[in-house]
């Protein structure tokens, strides 16, 4: 390694000088000089590239260097676009010995000098990937959920504890907590706007997504690999693929706040076809809260069906609305968001204030309530499958582990639709 790389790699672990006054300081202020940082990108898909561009636009001295996807089709795609970006084609030094692709491509970007790694693949091997890099020393964008069943929450706590000993960065895809209009309405219920927290409804109630089809010189493993989202090994189902945003806003407004049970239901009414692997086409869950309080959940993926995103909090004073932005006081005076408020994406945001954290030495670590989110999803999931009352104690306690131990294309069995009142909760 030469000096230079020496030098950048200490700045990036953490070293950087401690003179910076706040740990989040303006996209492209430098506290310690204008050192490269070089990202690489695990997982090409939309998402993926999404991030990608995102994090070359986030800082004035960054490229990405490297990328890694299952399948190489998909990387040669996600590169060729991003290259057609004009706004960051400059930033992109990606050479083909960079270019890496199978099961274990995501160690040998790892092992290539990279300093911030992009996690962006199915969520099944979100607690593995993430491990190992935080493990090689490298500062973390890790999309939203960061797991599919207990067996990987637990671990991503763990790499979460890990990350903060080593003063790297692990900034969750759970983008809502970047978005400025929530951020002042959940600085105003947590200040007391509307009293206690005795309830809140979150929907998603979506039309159905992409399926890539199927070609016969794929292996069971490529298909369910392509098709991911229908598999509850790779996606963790769609309540916990998709639905996770609403959880995390709820554990957001409630503080941290756990769960003591939940209870739920769901089915595959209309996703029948055995192309749509195994999953659900809709849920209900209800929390229960140590104090009384309740959270009420309802998502679904079916075409023709009207579509509502919201989160509806209620206290005893008033309520909320997220999306809405807004606040209703009972016999008081309300609030909403400005209009003329400015309101940066996101999904920028996001990656904006991960590098400019890591400039600034105080590196951003969303990993605790990025895994407890994602167990709450999981929870709703498996009450519903199972039809049991579950705790929040028998979901820390869960010996599930979905995902294989060394995966590789061939033969992979698929369970069969979860049914209540059989399928088993371990």
């Amino acid at each position: 390694m030469t000096p230079d790389a020496t030098s950048r790699r200490s700045f990036l672990a953490g070293t950087a000088a401690a003179a910076a006054a706040t740990s989040l300081l303006p996209a492209g202020a430098h506290a310690a000089g204008n050192d490269l940082i070089r990202v690489g990108l695990v997982g090409c898909g939309g998402r993926g590239s999404g991030a990608a561009r995102e994090a070359l636009q986030a800082d004035p001295n960054v490229k990405l260097v490297a990328m890694c996807d299952a399948f190489r089709d998909r990387l040669d795609e996600s590169l060729r676009n991003l290259r057609n970006v004009r706004s960051i084609a400059g930033k992109i030094d990606v050479t083909p010995e960079r270019c890496f692709d199978g099961f274990d491509g995501y160690q040998r970007l790892l092992n290539s000098d990279v300093d911030v790694v992009l996690l962006a693949t199915p969520p099944g091997f979100r607690p593995q990937h993430l491990r190992a890099a935080i493990q090689a020393g490298k500062h973390v964008f890790c999309e939203k959920p960061v797991a599919v069943d207990a067996t990987g929450v637990r671990s991503v706590l763990e790499t979460a504890r890990m990350a903060r000993q080593k003063n790297l960065g692990l900034c969750s895809g759970f983008c809502w907590r970047y978005d400025e209009g929530k951020r002042q309405t959940v600085r105003r219920i947590h200040d007391g706007m509307i009293g206690d927290v005795q309830a809140m409804h979150i929907t998603y109630l979506t039309g159905t997504l992409w399926h890539r089809g199927e070609n016969p010189a794929w292996t069971p493993m490529e298909y369910q690999m392509r098709n991911w989202y229908y598999y509850t090994w790779l996606s963790g189902d769609f309540i916990v693929e998709q639905h996770c945003h609403n959880f995390d806003k709820a554990a957001w407004v409630f503080n941290g706040e756990l769960p003591i049970a939940c209870t739920g239901v769901g089915g595959r009414q209309v996703r029948t076809d055995p192309k749509y692997g195994h999953i659900y086409d809709h849920f209900a869950a209800t929390f229960e809260f140590r104090n009384g309080a309740k959270l009420f959940s309802h998502c679904r993926q079916m075409a023709g069906c009207n579509g509502d995103v919201n989160d509806h909090v209620f206290g005893t004073k008033g309520q909320a609305q997220l999306m809405r932005h807004s606040i209703t006081v009972n016999g008081g005076q309300g609030w909403e968001l400005d209009p003329n408020t400015q309101i940066k994406s996101m999904y920028q945001v996001e990656h904006d204030e991960l590098f400019a954290s890591i400039r600034a030495g105080r590196p951003i670590n969303d990993g605790e309530s990025a895994a407890n989110s994602t167990m709450l999803a999981i929870m709703a999931r498996e009450a519903a499958y199972s039809g049991k009352r579950i705790t929040w104690q028998q979901m820390q306690a869960s010996r599930q582990n979905l995902v294989p131990a060394n995966p590789a294309w061939g033969a992979h069995d698929v369970p069969g639709v979860p049914m209540p009142g059989q399928y088993q909760f371990v």
